[in-house]
């Protein structure tokens, strides 16, 4: 950062913290993009994220950052509180039309029902029928309780880790590289593993309950 830089990438709370302690200097930016916008934009992280943009935006000017905004998902009022940021002018690209609530043609659903007290059981079994001894199954609980439970529970007859928020990054990152290279087939996870991973392996995703 002290010798000048091109590109920053970062969490809206870092980015903040080097603005704060003058260590970063905004005001020359001359492109912003926020990725997952309706994530960035929402309760939580929609402050801070409003305050950094504070730093390079002057209200009416026409020198501001040129403002890309990126999302998998785009209620409408993400373009609401976009249109703050952007010039009268802006573009859309919608890259999903009318196909939204859609899945691939290729993924078979399927819901089935059981007592809590089962779970583990089918679970095993579902893993067993549905991934094969190779293919690799992501499991995702509501908890960190679950999760850990889950992973250590007999009747699920493959190798299972689990992944939450309790578990240090460093962790995470060895968990992740196990999984991706074939180390052990399940990975049961909270929803910290529900955006951002890449392994074409995966044949099967379950999910404990219905996403809320």
């Amino acid at each position: 950062l002290k010798s000048g830089i091109d590109i920053l990438v970062g969490t809206p709370g870092r980015i903040k913290d080097h603005v704060q302690n003058s260590k970063l200097e905004l005001s020359s930016v001359k492109h912003v993009v926020l990725d997952e916008v309706d994530h960035m934009l929402d309760m939580g992280f929609a402050e801070q994220v409003e305050e950094i943009l504070g730093f390079a935006y002057k209200k009416g000017s026409e020198n501001n950052p040129q403002t890309l905004l990126f999302s998998a998902t785009c209620p409408r009022w993400v373009y609401d509180v976009a249109k703050k940021y952007m010039k009268g002018e802006y573009e859309q690209v919608d890259l999903i039309g009318k196909k939204t609530q859609r899945t691939a043609t290729t993924v078979e659903h399927l819901a089935i029902q059981c007592r809590s007290s089962q779970r583990a059981g089918v679970l095993g079994d579902i893993i067993q029928v549905y991934s094969g001894s190779q293919g690799r199954t992501i499991v995702f609980c509501e908890t960190k309780k679950e999760a850990n439970e889950l992973a250590m529970n007999a009747s699920l007859k493959q190798d299972a880790q689990s992944l939450h928020g309790d578990i240090p990054q460093k962790q995470r990152e060895i968990t992740l590289k196990g999984f991706r290279n074939g180390v052990f087939e399940v990975l049961i996870a909270t929803n910290v593993a529900a955006r951002g991973l890449d392994i074409p392996e995966v044949d099967l995703v379950i999910q404990c309950s219905p996403p809320k």
